[in-house]
């Protein structure tokens, strides 16, 4: 007896071919058409256990078709294929209550079990629309396997409160990724607080976290409110977690575990309503054998693992990831540009130990600095060439040292042919500033004269820059025609 009833659309011959092979094998009985209409005909008869469907048909798109088929037959699984591998595309078959999102191509193996899965569990509850078209696409690009299982996992995490630990290298997208599960989950329409242990003191987290009253200590002299109560019934995302400090991991234990906290200084009791989403580049796990992080804390937070790749192993993506970044900069004002093959090739070769940001920051130089539409390969390797501006890791907040230091370690390569690698005396201060200038200058031409930005771009903070700007005296970037 066949282990259930499958219809396959896809305007695909072959494609229709091979599932009716493999499901045929693994004991279905499989139906196949090449259009919505003969598939609509089939459910409204009460045929099929199971719906496997290609998004795009010949006279229908399957997100419209599959809002009638909830309506009809809310328990019967439906199984999505693209080629289209967006994060949206994941969101959209999410929101229209699709069992599974698959791009192509896609792994038969693990179609089979799949297709297992959703015949043998519970029928589903339906579930709320995330309404998609309600938010503006956000930047998650790519179209790598990697990028695909990621995109997966975050529609089913929509409409869950479960606690996400992201893991990754700097420059990975992880704060991009905890914004995606909150705008397009059903805290949505709350706050997103985030916070970055790292660039808070450590004797002050404690207070930014869970606020502090008056008098609570030294300069106290009024009641603040923590993250925890700015990011009430909405989500906060707690960046680098692993620079915590053990007394804070205490009373984050206690939220997690109890779902209430109290002020610094404070003796009632605040019911928090908050989902926790946290993020690492730090390998926690060697933290708790070193005694720096709680192990119960770890696995409170690591109910929900997601691991973001380095760009050095989704190569593939680079391609809709540096167009993707041209168009944004060309919105922002700075001129279009497009990039030839033998460009892309030498960008796919490059370690990108800066990852997503590193590749962003590339496309912002290559928009405001080359005159040129198309973007070359002896453009770019002029460019990858450079050294960094500051370590991958190292904090945006580190000052002055930060830029001054990389602007050294490239004028001490570029003396190395002197005695002792020591430029003449008094010519590298004067080679420092004449340095300093132009790629000052050069990131506020990038960034339109935004200082944020240009801060961001160069790894300094904002302070810092503003005082370069002043010592060297740049003068404020205007638009060519102001």
């Amino acid at each position: 007896m066949p282990a259930g009833n499958i219809l396959v659309a896809d305007d695909d011959s072959a494609i229709r071919t091979v599932l009716n092979q493999a499901l045929s094998r693994a004991g279905y009985e499989v139906r196949s058409t090449g259009n919505a209409a003969t598939l609509w005909r089939w459910v409204s008869q009460g045929d099929g256990d199971l719906i496997i469907t290609d998004v795009v048909l010949p006279d229908e798109n399957a997100f419209d078709l599959l809002v009638r088929i909830k309506k009809t037959r809310p328990d019967l699984p439906v199984l999505i294929m693209s080629a289209q591998n967006t994060f949206m595309t994941a969101i959209r078959a999410s929101e229209r209550g699709a069992y599974e999102y698959l791009p192509k191509p896609f792994d038969l193996k693990e179609l089979i079990a799949i297709v297992g899965r959703a015949l043998s569990e519970p029928k589903e509850r339906p579930r709320p629309p995330v309404k998609a078209d309600d938010f503006e696409s956000i930047p998650l690009v790519g179209r790598s396997p990697a990028m695909q299982e990621i995109y997966r996992v975050l529609a089913r995490l929509m409409q869950t409160d479960l606690t996400v630990m992201i893991s990754g290298e700097s420059g990975t997208g992880k704060e991009l990724v905890a914004r995606a599960l909150h705008d397009y989950g059903k805290r949505r329409s709350g706050p997103f607080v985030a916070i970055n242990m790292a660039a808070i003191p450590r004797d002050l987290i404690e207070s930014e976290l869970f606020g502090h009253e008056k008098g609570a200590f030294t300069g106290a002299n009024t009641r603040s409110a923590g993250r925890f109560e700015q990011a009430e019934g909405g989500t906060l995302f707690l960046d680098e977690i692993g620079d915590m400090p053990m007394e804070a991991q205490t009373r984050l234990l206690r939220v997690l575990q109890q779902g209430e906290y109290t002020t610094v200084g404070g003796r009632t009791p605040i019911k928090a309503d908050v989902r926790i989403i946290a993020a690492t580049n730090k390998d926690l796990r060697q933290l708790i054998q070193q005694g720096l992080f709680r192990e119960d804390l770890f696995f409170r937070l690591n109910v929900v693992p997601l691991r973001l790749p380095p760009l050095r192993e989704r190569t593939e993506d680079i391609a809709d990831l540096i167009r993707h970044f041209f168009a944004q900069v060309e919105r922002e004002g700075l001129p279009a540009k497009q990039i030839d093959q033998a460009a892309l090739d030498r960008l796919r070769r490059h370690r990108w130990p800066g990852n997503v940001r590193e590749l962003e920051n590339l496309a912002r130089r290559l928009a405001a600095l080359y005159p040129q539409e198309t973007i070359t390969a002896a453009v770019v390797d002029a460019e990858l060439s450079q050294p960094a501006l500051a370590a991958p890791g190292e904090s945006h907040g580190g000052g002055e040292e930060n830029l001054s230091n990389a602007v050294e370690r490239y004028l001490a390569q570029y003396f190395s042919g002197f005695d002792e690698g020591l430029p003449p005396p008094g010519l590298y201060h004067r080679i420092l500033r004449e340095v300093e200038a132009p790629l000052l200058s050069a990131a506020l031409a990038a960034t339109r004269g935004n200082q944020i930005r240009a801060a961001d771009l160069l790894g300094v903070n904002r302070n810092t820059l503003r005082k370069k700007i002043r010592d060297l005296e740049i003068p404020v970037y205007r638009p060519s025609g102001s």
